[in-house]
């Protein structure tokens, strides 16, 4: 697998866990942690208006099967709010806790139809351990087995789904954005009487204007159709940007302890890119310092990745950077090597 670290480049233990140390001083006094309120006032700001004016435009644009395209841009734009979201559940945009939440449910649940609760708490337990299969949620079981283990030990339709997932894996992307919807739901099931009405609230409310929306200003069949359109899109969008951050980079085994510079550089990969790539992937295609450092602003990430190389550089740590192109061949290749155990 060509994005597999051997063992003798990982550094020890000991060091892993103090390098960590000198480049957090660094970081800290390079103001790159300090909050851009502007910017993101500006980005969000921009978001909200660019949607309302594709709504717009199919309202003009009337009951024409034309008028289903515009799912697309509408798709492109949920996934802009649904990085904003991720960035506030990281506290990334404002200073408190409680405004980033409410930032965070008024994008997710509001907005998207995304509960900020359950991403919170799923994305949370990624960035605490990546790639490490019984913590990280990311590569948990599921449709697609992310390790040998996991593809021999599926039955039946999983089973062949296993057999073919690099070939799968994109056009299953397309129910990604109804998954995220379910996932939502379902995770309020254990929540606190508080968390349902309020996360679920926002959650009916968000339904009822997008639905109410799209029918009212299309005839059904066109409404479904955009609709569909628009969650397909979505879908394929955020798992195109989220696939090449870890798979196919090293996974720790059961029971091995990492200190947090090595857990977060040897698991992730970043993207190479000027700033379309930085716009289409949220600014996750600098996974590696996001994982270092997941508080920092997006927009300070480009300025940041030279001091990590640097610093990984000097302490010897493997620093994994592709092109897009390559970075889907690494990812898919992974799944390719995955599933053959039951081909």
């Amino acid at each position: 697998m060509p994005a597999t670290l051997s063992a003798p480049s990982r550094p020890s233990e000991r060091s892993a866990g103090s390098d960590f140390a000198p480049l957090a001083r660094r970081v800290r006094g390079s103001g790159l942690l300090d909050r851009r309120r502007g910017y993101y006032a500006w980005v969000i700001g921009l978001n909200l208006a660019a949607t309302a004016a594709v709504w717009a435009a199919v309202a003009w644009a009337g009951d024409s099967w034309w008028t289903v395209l515009l799912g697309i841009p509408l798709a492109v734009l949920s996934a802009r709010a649904a990085f904003l979201g991720h960035d506030a559940g990281h506290r990334q945009i404002a200073r408190s806790a409680r405004a980033n939440r409410w930032l965070g449910l008024l994008l997710g649940n509001l907005l998207l139809g995304m509960g900020h609760g359950w991403w919170n708490d799923k994305h949370n337990r990624h960035h605490a351990n990546p790639n490490h299969v019984g913590k990280d949620p990311d590569v948990g079981e599921g449709v697609l087995a992310w390790t040998s283990e996991q593809a021999e030990g599926k039955r039946g339709v999983l089973r062949w789904v296993a057999r073919h997932q690099a070939a799968l894996f994109f056009p299953l992307l397309t129910l990604e954005g109804v998954n995220l919807k379910l996932g939502s739901l379902l995770f309020l099931r254990g929540r606190s009487r508080r968390d349902q009405v309020l996360e679920g609230g926002l959650l009916l409310v968000h339904a009822v204007g997008y639905l109410g929306l799209a029918f009212a200003l299309l005839p059904v069949g066109q409404a479904l159709a955009l609709v569909a359109l628009q969650h397909a899109v979505f879908g394929v969008h955020l798992g195109a940007v989220f696939a090449p951050n870890h798979k196919g980079m090293a996974m720790p085994e059961p029971g091995e302890r990492w200190g947090h510079l090595r857990r977060q550089v040897l698991t992730s990969r970043n993207v190479r890119g000027g700033l379309a790539t930085d716009w289409l992937m949220g600014g996750l295609n600098y996974q590696i310092e996001h994982h270092l450092f997941p508080g920092v602003p997006r927009c300070s990430l480009r300025r940041l990745r030279p001091l990590v190389r640097e610093h990984c550089a000097a302490v010897g740590l493997p620093y994994a950077e592709t092109g897009l192109v390559e970075s889907y061949r690494l990812a898919l290749g992974h799944m390719r090597e995955v599933g053959e155990p039951v081909r």
